[in-house]
């Protein structure tokens, strides 16, 4: 993964601090719009990392198969994962 390893796990840890904070909010009984406003904020960070992680496949994993005679195999998957990304 040609993504830092340390850095996609800092906005794991930052995107778990948001889910729990939403948590709290709903155990709280916090006003509807502002959870409304953390989940839209935990969906754009997660989709963040997904464009990251998707990116890294792309210019790893991706490029060798290409490289290596692979291609429409690993095309395929590729085509695959975008579908289900972007459901």
């Amino acid at each position: 993964m040609k993504s830092d390893k340390g850095t996609l796990i800092s906005r794991l840890n930052r995107i778990e601090g948001q889910i729990r904070g939403i948590k709290n909010m709903i155990e709280n009984d916090k006003y509807c719009v502002d959870v409304l406003v953390q989940v839209a904020a935990a969906k754009s960070a997660l989709n963040s990392l997904g464009a990251v992680l998707l990116e890294s496949h792309i210019q790893g994993c991706v490029k060798d198969a290409i490289d290596s005679g692979k291609g429409e195999e690993i095309i395929n998957e590729l085509v695959g994962v975008i579908k289900k990304y972007v459901k």
